[in-house]
């Protein structure tokens, strides 16, 4: 158990630190440098982990990928969303995004590019605060404060000087959210831009949902009314799944 551990703790290691050396590996998952030496042979023979010519620092190999694809592809929301999001992209022209609520963070599952030259950059499988994004505050504005406080802690982190760290200001936040069916946030994640986002019915408690985001110098009072009014219409022709089966 103890090896299964070890093994699963380094793939989540991996995928938000690319290219780890051994010594930081070791020293943050608490592991041995020897028996942390021996499981990432294993695990480099097996293709689950990727080394450098120099076999010093280590990345995610491409059997990660192929898992992580399969999930995707197995998913019924994100297979059941892929209408909604290109027709959310046609009509709106930004970059839009499928993202799932997992503990505290979100974790984006699909996208549409923006057709623009100036878009916002994001990469599948990653994963954010859920407070400091708009698809987080969509899907927590559902939840109870007592919720939201046990699910994130008082902790909150500031990704940009404008995102939320106080908890009762963040149920505010949500709270109005709530109230009128979207969530909104500006540069509380990326400093230059804005994101709106809904959540999308489910067979369970609510974890998906769908987001707009663009640059601020393109979001005038126009284009507002218009994000909005489609991610309300996406939300409404949305058929969720009857059970979570992947």
């Amino acid at each position: 158990m103890k090896s299964a551990d070890r093994t699963l703790s380094v793939l989540e290691y991996l995928a938000q630190n690319s290219h780890a050396g051994l010594p930081e590996m070791a020293n943050a998952l608490n592991i041995p440098k020897s028996s942390l030496h021996g499981l990432l042979r294993t695990m480099t023979a097996r293709g689950w982990v990727a080394t450098e010519v120099t076999g010093t620092r280590f990345s995610l190999g491409v059997r990660a990928l192929q898992v992580g694809t399969a999930y995707v592809e197995s998913d019924k929301v994100v297979s059941r969303a892929q209408n909604i999001l290109d027709w959310l992209s046609d009509e709106l022209h930004e970059t839009v995004h499928l993202g799932r609520l997992d503990g505290s963070d979100v974790v984006y599952l699909d996208k549409r590019e923006s057709q623009h030259q100036l878009r916002m950059h994001s990469a599948l499988g990653k994963r954010l605060p859920a407070h400091a994004v708009s698809l987080g505050k969509a899907v927590l504005a559902e939840y109870s404060p007592g919720d939201v406080r046990a699910r994130l802690g008082e902790n909150l982190v500031a990704l940009t000087q404008h995102t939320i760290t106080d908890m009762d200001r963040l149920l505010e936040d949500l709270a109005l959210t709530h109230e009128r069916g979207y969530s909104f946030e500006r540069e509380e994640n990326t400093i230059g831009t804005a994101c709106f986002a809904i959540a999308l019915p489910g067979p369970g408690p609510i974890v998906d949902a769908v987001s707009v985001a663009l640059p601020l110098v393109r979001l005038d009072k126009e284009l507002e009314e218009k994000v909005i009014s489609s991610l309300q219409t996406a939300r409404q022709s949305y058929s969720p799944p009857s059970t979570w089966g992947r």
